[in-house]
């Protein structure tokens, strides 16, 4: 596939100086436009070794405004990054709405590289690449334009290339000695560029192979594909998912055919005063053993809670933080999204507060809203709460993947049991502002919210991250299932093997290398 990147296009200088001019008119036209849009820009720049990829780049930003513009290298992963899930670098590198990011090998070049060394299989790379295609496809559903570039040369340009290099005391080269082996297996290394692009060259995100032979040539036709591409976004509209229109199924109207998971739980489940305080002590000082546990082992928790309004999630939240170390954890609100976080797709505000390794958050509210609140209020159009659920699936199961502990949470309660804890907020002046007329006017959906939930936890329950439903009547009964669950799940999960073990191995996780190589099994399978 990469013949057509071999036959020496090229393009003299006269051309090149004429044609620059032109080109950096039109970028900086269409950057402006770019700017008043809903459009994030998401540049991939990857290939061969020596194919000139930084000089593009720099070109890129020469010809662009660089105020619109930001540029990220994936070299080696700081401790910072180490210790949470994979692609948490790269939320971090998401542009917002109407600016451009430059992403060098991007989500491509650790899976590339782990082949080629031989650390997965072919199968395991698939599975890796399966994730990536999914990824994309959630951005570009979320409105993001992606340009996938590949730079390619003949073995022998790449051999003159890097002799050139070698002699340039500026050079990268003379600072990353092991990216000599890329060039050294040139045809393994190709064979493993082919399977990558084949399998995730799609109409939304396609691959432009780059001839990178001749500079000239290749920084003219970097630039004008970009500006072609960003053209042709600015007049579509934002693409939505024709494939998932998924519904429930339609019931019929009698009231017994409308139960729902909630209607079966019991809420007249309560504990004794005298049984709650003892057992409260107790799964308080193990909590806090637990959470000291993990901490050692490098375990990270994730633990999120959502329910009705007045359902007990504050009082559930603040018997855990009682219990730990203050230093171990964060507690994040939820609420009506920043104009930053609006300027991103909607996972990226909860991507930016997963924990490091050892340490715990906990959302009160959280990603569901998507599905609850923004659904049922109209927030989110049909397309997107609908594909919302698949999304949020393969977010939750990167997270279990990478060896988080992952605990979900709905706190139940019935409707006049939230009658009377919001007149008891209104007549007491501290419990006072925590009732708004939200509240109250969410009373009148409370059928829809209810058909919302029952939805979501048939579509996220899954194997990796199942839900926990909590009978919240009883104050005290709520609290005490909450930390058992929680003790339960971090005694089971601190006895187990850290590696992740759910679903497929991804080939860019470096901790499956680290063991394999600590087992002995340097080729991983290959």
């Amino acid at each position: 596939m990469f013949e057509a990147t071999k036959v020496g296009r090229s393009v003299s200088k006269e051309d090149y100086k004429e044609q620059q001019e032109e080109l950096r008119t039109q970028l900086l036209s269409v950057q402006r436009d770019l700017k008043v849009s809903n459009i994030p820009v998401i540049v991939l720049v990857s290939g061969v070794e020596a194919a000139g990829k930084g000089e593009v780049v720099n070109r890129l930003n020469e010809w662009l405004d660089a105020r619109g513009v930001q540029t990220f290298a994936f070299w080696d992963e700081s401790d910072e990054e180490r210790e949470r899930p994979r692609y948490w670098r790269f939320w971090r590198s998401m542009p917002p709405r109407g600016e451009i990011s430059i992403l060098f090998g991007g989500w491509y070049q650790t899976p590339i590289e782990h082949r080629f060394k031989g650390h997965c299989t072919d199968a395991e790379l698939d599975g890796e690449l399966n994730r990536i295609v999914d990824f994309e496809r959630m951005l570009i559903q979320d409105g993001a334009l992606i340009v996938k570039f590949w730079f390619h040369m003949s073995e022998s340009d790449q051999k003159a290339r890097l002799k050139e290099l070698s002699r340039d005391d500026k050079s990268r080269w003379k600072m990353v000695p092991d990216k000599s082996k890329f060039s050294e297996h040139y045809a393994a290394f190709e064979q493993v560029a082919e399977r990558v692009i084949l399998h995730t060259d799609r109409g939304v995100s396609p691959w432009y192979l780059i001839e990178a032979g001749d500079r000239r040539y290749r920084d003219l036709t970097v630039g004008k594909t970009l500006l072609h591409a960003i053209r042709s976004r600015l007049g579509e509209p934002t693409p939505e998912d024709q494939n998932n229109t998924l519904a429930g199924p339609d019931l019929p109207s009698s009231a017994s055919a409308q139960i729902t998971l909630l209607d079966q739980l019991d809420l007249s489940l309560a504990i004794s005063r005298d049984d709650y305080k003892t057992e409260l002590k107790r799964l308080q000082t193990e909590i806090n053993e637990l959470a000291w546990t993990a901490y050692n082992k490098k375990r990270s928790t994730v633990l999120m809670f959502e329910g009705v309004d007045a359902g007990g999630k504050g009082g559930a939240i603040r018997r855990i933080t009682n219990a730990i170390d203050a230093r171990l954890y964060r507690a994040i609100p939820v609420a009506a999204p920043t104009d930053e976080e609006k300027a991103h797709h909607y996972l990226w505000r909860f991507w930016r507060h997963i924990p490091r390794a050892g340490y715990i958050t906990l959302y009160d509210r959280s990603w569901y809203g998507r599905v609850l609140v923004e659904r049922v209020e109209g927030f989110a159009s049909d397309a997107e709460w609908r594909r919302a659920y698949s999304e949020i699936n393969r977010f939750e199961e990167q997270l279990v993947d990478s060896g988080v502990i992952l605990l979900k949470f709905w706190l139940h309660i019935s409707q006049e049991e939230q009658l009377k804890r919001f007149k008891d907020r209104e007549n007491v002046p501290y419990k006072r502002y925590k009732i708004t007329e939200d509240d109250w006017r969410n009373r009148e959906k409370w059928p829809y919210y209810k058909e919302a939930v029952n939805e979501m936890v048939v579509r996220t329950s899954t194997k990796h991250a199942t839900w926990t439903l909590v009978e919240g009547n009883d104050k005290p009964y709520a609290r005490v299932k909450v930390m058992r669950t929680i003790c339960d799940n971090l005694r089971d999960a601190l006895q187990r093997d850290p590696v992740p073990t759910v679903g497929y191995v991804p080939c860019g996780d470096k901790r499956i290398v680290e063991t394999r190589k600590s087992n002995g099994d340097s080729n991983g399978g290959n």
